[in-house]
């Protein structure tokens, strides 16, 4: 029996080596857009940046993707799953697709939900993400909330809203 570790971060209950890591690596292609929205969690998981970049659409015209915060946000984040909640269409002979998810995670102390509509289009046989349009969630925070006249939380030995909390 395998490691939990060893386990897709995508919540598919398969190995990383046999899930989601071929379509990051580049050594196979998403079957589907489910998979492929599958990986790019698993991308952010694993702090895989580039496969994000990768399986976007390539549009001259689209704003590209910030890659310093998309990396920022995959590395200071601690990931805590991801639930696939609706798919339309998607499958293997499908030209688009739509995965409705909710990836949630932890940064900054604040624990919050990113629940998002996602398009996936075929594009020269392969799935890559469209556009998603994000659902408004209520964010929650993981710990205690600092006070004006606590101490700083860096250690700095000053009062919160002396230092951090300007």
């Amino acid at each position: 029996m395998s490691d939990t570790k060893d386990l897709c971060p995508c919540g598919s209950g398969k190995l990383y080596s046999e899930c989601c890591e071929p379509i990051i690596k580049g050594s196979a292609k998403a079957p589907t857009a489910e998979a492929l929205m599958r990986s790019r969690y698993s991308a952010y998981v694993k702090h895989e940046i580039d496969h994000i970049a990768k399986s976007c659409v390539q549009d001259p015209d689209r704003n590209e993707i910030d890659m310093e915060e998309t990396r920022r946000w995959s590395e200071e984040s601690t990931w805590h799953g991801l639930k696939i909640l609706r798919t339309e269409k998607g499958k293997e002979n499908d030209k688009e697709g739509i995965v409705e998810f909710s990836a949630t995670y932890t940064r900054g102390g604040l624990k919050d939900v990113h629940l998002e509509k996602a398009k996936f289009v075929k594009k020269d046989g392969e799935w890559v993400y469209h556009s998603g349009s994000l659902i408004p969630t209520t964010i929650v925070r993981d710990g205690a909330k600092v006070g004006r006249n606590d101490p700083c939380p860096c250690g700095s030995g000053l009062k919160y809203k002396k230092c951090c909390g300007r």
